[in-house]
């Protein structure tokens, strides 16, 4: 039997004639996002022929390649070379270490008014004051468990669950982008202006999708992050100076 908070064995299954899935159980917690991260190094190390690129999530890494690559090596069945190629791979990543963690990302958010128009719902919702939520929001660090949704979105873990509240039942049709919102036991921003069910808590000035970077994406899977009040006014400054 494994220990509580030990990854179960990797289940591999296609997605399509091009992807592979590697399943790491079904529980989300930190020593499966570290395995997830791990194997996903090392597999930037050794790529394999035909090998696109792999999309990490909660419980998932996805393997994308190129079946006539593939195939071009002398392999009639790509995606049994290709299974055969990761689970060697399994064999070979060494266990994730915790580690140091790295450079905290400080976001800064203005909570309520016209920018979080859900704050004062969510906190007549779960009991607590505007003020306690914001403090209660804005204490944890978080971990990016996975980019997601929307180019640039993170889903994060470490929200104190008092916050944990129902996804809106009528979605809106276009959230700014920078909202950030709650919905069930997590948080996360909205990078881009896009339709969604969230409740809104606050707005951050910081882009979080600049498609014309080198790197578009601000944050990125295995990132802490914390989050930062600050007024309307600061607000302001900090947005004319992203623009």
């Amino acid at each position: 039997m494994n220990p509580p908070d030990h990854p179960p064995p990797t289940q591999l299954y296609p997605l399509g004639d091009a992807a592979i899935v590697l399943q790491f159980g079904e529980v989300i917690n930190e020593a499966t996002h570290a395995h997830i991260q791990a194997v996903g190094r090392y597999l930037d190390q050794h790529p394999f022929p035909g090998f696109l690129e792999y999309v990490p999530a909660f419980t998932t890494l996805t393997v994308y390649y190129d079946p006539w690559l593939v195939s071009q090596a002398g392999h009639q069945n790509p995606y049994k070379r290709v299974a055969k190629v990761l689970r060697q791979l399994l064999r070979e990543v060494p266990e994730a270490p915790p580690g140091a963690p790295g450079p905290v990302v400080e976001v800064p958010v203005c909570y309520g008014g016209a920018l979080g128009p859900d704050l004062d719902w969510l906190a007549r919702h779960t009991g607590l004051t505007p003020a306690e939520v914001i403090r209660l929001h804005s204490e944890p660090e978080y971990l990016v468990y996975m980019i997601g949704f929307a180019p640039g979105f993170p889903y994060l873990g470490g929200m104190n669950e008092k916050l944990t509240a129902p996804r809106k039942t009528q979605p809106r049709t276009l959230v700014p982008a920078g909202s950030v919102g709650i919905a069930g036991r997590q948080t996360g921003i909205y990078s881009l202006p896009t339709p969604g069910g969230w409740q809104l808590i606050g707005r951050t000035p910081r882009r979080l999708f600049t498609p014309e970077a080198a790197a578009p994406s601000l944050l990125r899977a295995g990132q802490r992050l914390r989050f930062v009040p600050i007024s309307a006014a600061e607000y302001e400054q900090l947005l004319e100076h992203e623009l």
